[in-house]
């Protein structure tokens, strides 16, 4: 039995064993898990998309998760949690082999083990996580959960977190990693991904990172194996009622394990927001170097929140991409017995090839959220990307979605 296997099944059988209740003691497993919270969450989304070369796509899908979160026993918690995708309706071309002749929507039907974990908190400093977990760091550009898609990303890991005062560190030995696909596409490891930071004071905080990917299996697992090795700074400053955070990261990018190519690439982002009152925009750059035969990779990633929502550049072109953007927030003092937390998001993307300079298109995404009640949310959004004559194919999405979480 390999790691993944032996990790989501002791989960299991400790998750079996807390329900049996196996002790009968004031502080015991019973009261651990009576004492703890369940996990209930609902999210019917509506998606369309029209890509150049390919019929139309829509599809009317829906994620449940279901599972229970115990209480904490001598620092021990036990997570287990189910996840379930369905299409209600619609055509579309889900991303797993084999393709249908429809725009690609990535929201395969699955029901999974989402999350199977014991987390033991030793002491103050101390922390342990193991099993089936979400592990997201920083801004999730190089890990993350991708939590945009119906299917969430998970990690069968080991997990160490240490705190020391304004400093912390976090390594994490992956095993395999659920991708958002269902099971069809997931990789094997291993995988080593390290995060260590320290935050001097509200305006700065240094990290540190190095992802070491070793993806076994098939060609286009092994193909992103990789070792990222990078360092960020972040902070937040107000200058005359005006909040304004700011971060940098820059990384390198070279072969590592199995994969059989050679390359150097870099990696490097800017962003900065202001906001006061409701109003708020943010400028931002991203540079992902491209040799010509691939680009710079963040197969780890949340990689929906960066480089537009019509989500085209999800692979690194061959030459890199360049990402100059901007965006503005609208929160309008709007309240009403259903409908509060009103959110107008407009942003702009312009891309560019970083080895060639060639023009690679733009983007127009908006978006528009509101609470109807304090457990029920509303998203409506749009992405429309014009590659031109040098970029990627013409896309549109449009999604209309509801989220309910107990």
């Amino acid at each position: 039995m390999n790691f993944r296997a032996q990790t989501v099944a002791g989960c299991l059988v400790f998750c079996l064993a807390l329900t049996t209740g196996i002790a009968n003691a004031q502080d015991s497993l019973t009261s651990a898990i009576e004492g703890g919270r369940l996990i209930l969450e609902a999210r019917p989304r509506y998606e369309s998309a029209s890509q150049a070369g390919v019929a139309d796509a829509d599809a009317l899908t829906l994620r449940t998760r279901l599972g229970w979160e115990t209480a904490a026993w001598h620092g021990l918690t036990a997570t287990l949690e189910f996840e379930d995708v369905r299409a209600l309706s619609g055509d579309y071309n889900d991303g797993v082999p084999p393709a249908e002749p429809y725009a690609t929507i990535g929201d395969p039907e699955g029901t999974e083990v989402n999350r199977a974990q014991l987390a033991w908190k030793l002491n103050p400093h101390l922390a342990f996580t193991l099993g089936r977990q979400r592990i997201a760091f920083d801004d999730e550009r190089f890990i993350g959960p991708a939590g945009w898609r119906q299917d969430d990303q998970t990690f069968d890991a080991l997990r160490t977190d240490l705190t020391l005062g304004h400093f912390n560190a976090s390594y994490a030995y992956v095993d395999h990693v659920n991708r958002v696909f269902s099971d069809a596409l997931d990789w094997d490891g291993p995988a080593h991904l390290i995060n260590a930071a320290y935050a001097f004071d509200d305006h700065l905080k240094l990290a540190g990172f190095a992802y070491l990917l070793d993806f076994d299996g098939p060609a286009a697992a092994i193909a992103q194996a990789s070792a990222t090795f990078g360092v960020r700074a972040s902070g937040v400053a107000s200058v005359s009622g005006v909040r304004l955070e700011y971060a940098g990261t820059y990384a390198q990018q070279e072969e590592y394990g199995d994969n059989p190519a050679s390359f150097d690439l870099n990696y490097l982002g800017a962003s900065l927001s202001a906001s006061r009152g409701p109003i708020s925009g943010r400028v931002g750059y991203e540079s992902l170097e491209g040799n010509g035969a691939r680009g710079f990779s963040t197969p780890l990633a949340s990689l929906h929140p960066f480089q537009g929502w019509a989500d085209v550049f999800t692979t690194t072109p061959a030459n890199g991409v360049v990402d100059l953007n901007a965006s503005i927030t609208w929160r309008p003092p709007v309240s009403a017995p259903h409908l509060s937390n009103i959110a107008l998001t407009a942003r702009f993307h312009d891309f560019d090839s970083e080895n060639t300079d060639a023009d690679l298109g733009e983007e127009i995404d908006l978006q528009a959220t509101a609470s109807l009640t304090p457990r029920l949310s509303l998203l409506v959004k749009h992405a429309d990307f014009d590659g031109g004559a040098l970029g990627p194919a013409d896309t549109t999405r449009t999604w209309v979605g509801l989220e309910f979480k107990l």
